[in-house]
């Protein structure tokens, strides 16, 4: 028996989730649907209930804690899929090809258009809102000016709408809180001297006299000259905005200690990503990534496998 609990700032989807299953004919009982807050209400009577066996909980770090110490006192099993802040690890020796201004890939290789649009849309997907978004891209320092012209092209050129029109776009973030919380972060950017070569503070352009601009839009925004030490390279912004990094090789390290060094200087430990076309630097980076995933050139998680982080 399942007993699911959606956030209570966007319960529809479960609600259609359920009557799906209704209509497939799902015995009653074994999917049960329960709305209300998370902390002091349905979420956290679920943890503490004497009847449930085990939690399974996915969103903010902080929530993760709470809900491991009050499961604690009827020792159930608990399962975590918290936050993260992605590293995008792009090598130089990664590009094969030259760029021909098409992002379409093929199997001659990868361009570097190809290889940072990619990344962009990665970051950008949901509105920047998921947890495994590459929100930072870590690029090799021979090809970083030529990157970071392309991200912000990309960034510009992506629409951003109304959920209620057709066709591809970025919707509004989720509430006025989270909204606010990112426009936070850009302003964070901009004062402690990030480059912003795309997007920026307030909503998008077109959707300030448009007849849904009371949502929440964000500009898909995007900070070169990132340091690993600035806030918007630490902290899980989860909205539409990509810190781009520079790494080159070390006094005493090679180009790629220093990308895994500078991926893994996160409290953050779910997806990871690379690109290059060097078989053992793959492999060095996806045992040394401390992360639960890493995605090697571009090749997502096949079906059924497992999804999760380790730190």
């Amino acid at each position: 028996t399942v007993i699911l609990k959606p956030s209570e700032l966007s319960p529809l989807s479960a609600l259609l989730f359920a009557q799906l299953l209704h209509e497939a004919g799902v015995p009653p009982g074994v999917f049960n649907l329960i709305n209300g807050g998370g902390h002091s209400g349905a979420g956290e009577f679920l943890t503490t209930a004497v009847g449930v066996d085990m939690v399974s909980f996915t969103g903010s770090t902080r929530a993760g804690a709470e809900i491991s110490k009050a499961a604690a006192d009827t020792f159930k099993r608990v399962s975590l899929e918290l936050g993260g802040k992605g590293a995008n690890i792009i090598f130089a020796d990664a590009v094969v090809r030259p760029s021909s201004g098409s992002n379409d890939k093929d199997d001659d290789g990868y361009t570097l258009e190809e290889i940072i649009a990619d990344g962009v849309y990665s970051c950008m997907e949901n509105s920047g809102q998921s947890c495994n978004a590459p929100t930072r891209m870590l690029v090799e320092e021979s090809i970083y000016e030529e990157a970071v012209e392309i991200a912000a092209r990309v960034a510009k050129s992506l629409r951003v709408d109304s959920g209620m029109e057709r066709g591809d776009h970025l919707g509004p973030v989720v509430s006025q809180d989270q909204y606010d919380r990112i426009q936070g972060y850009i302003q964070k950017g901009l004062d402690e001297g990030a480059r912003l070569v795309a997007g920026g503070l307030g909503q998008p352009a077109n959707m300030r006299q448009h007849a849904h601009s009371f949502g929440y839009y964000v500009q898909p925004t995007v900070f070169a000259d990132v340091l690993p030490t600035m806030t918007i390279a630490r902290h899980e912004i989860f909205g539409p905005v990509l810190s781009i990094l520079k790494f080159t090789t070390g006094v005493t390290r090679s180009a790629t200690d220093e990308a895994i060094a500078m991926a893994n200087d996160t409290p953050y430990g779910l997806a990871n990503y690379v690109y290059s076309t060097d078989p053992a630097r793959l492999r060095k980076c996806a045992r040394m990534l401390r992360s639960g995933m890493v995605e090697l050139n571009g090749v997502g998680l096949s079906g059924g496998s497992p999804f999760g982080g380790m730190k």
